[in-house]
């Protein structure tokens, strides 16, 4: 594939399944090993950019970068790292819609590596469990933390709430800005990017039209962006 075709791929935004793409052996260095490794030809590009890495500022630049490529802004790749999801018996009986908004989305861009930053609103209705409040807001925060597509994001909240909470009443909508678009090509610095996903009851016109009420239809009047 010529350079052309990547930089169309990128921008017409394509993932090609709900799952993050990921080889057999992803895992089989250790953090210690990537880190290391990834160091060594991160120094390598910063070489071929002319830098001088003999300089006190940035002599250790590609270790800080490996560090935080692995241990924070991607740490989400590896499963051993998900939020333990407590759910508990709906005790209550509450069986009305249950609305988590504003949930701070902290991710990056899979084809050119750029922050994506903005909100996600999630609510699901109730049948025999519930879930403790702050474990959506780590789910988020976990899946929002690996090179990501937004779309990707969406279903795969969606995906993860529906079997943890055994029912398909589910929705899933983010509110996103994407630092590939307000700061190379098109550079526009005022769009942002919804999607919705959602299941069961969600499907009926009128519970999606309640929840769009509560979240403010994520308009950026709203501060939902």
């Amino acid at each position: 594939m010529d350079n052309n075709n990547f930089d169309i791929i990128g921008d017409n935004h394509v993932m090609t399944n709900s799952e993050t793409p990921l080889r057999s052996d992803a895992f089989d260095k250790s953090d210690e090993e990537k880190i290391k490794n990834i160091a060594h030809h991160f120094e390598g590009i910063m070489n071929e950019l002319g830098l001088d890495l003999t300089d006190e500022s940035l002599s250790g630049t590609p270790y800080r970068f490996a560090k935080m490529y692995v241990k924070e802004l991607f740490y989400g790749l590896n499963p051993a790292n998900k939020p333990k999801l407590s759910v508990f018996p709906n005790k209550y009986g509450y069986s009305k819609m249950l609305v988590e908004q504003n949930i701070n989305i902290d991710s990056s861009c899979e084809h050119h590596f750029l922050p994506i930053t903005g909100h996600a609103h999630i609510a699901y209705v109730p049948k025999q469990k519930v879930i403790g409040l702050s474990k959506i807001n780590r789910l988020v925060d976990y899946f929002s933390h690996r090179p990501q597509v937004q779309e990707r994001l969406s279903l795969q909240l969606l995906k993860e709430l529906q079997e943890t909470l055994e029912t398909k009443d589910v929705i899933v909508m983010i509110c996103g800005k994407h630092l590939c678009v307000s700061s190379r090509g098109i550079k526009d610095k005022n769009s942002f990017t919804t999607t919705v996903e959602y299941g069961g009851c969600f499907e009926n016109e009128a519970y999606r039209k309640e929840f769009f009420n509560i979240v403010g239809s994520g308009f950026p009047s709203q501060n939902t962006y």
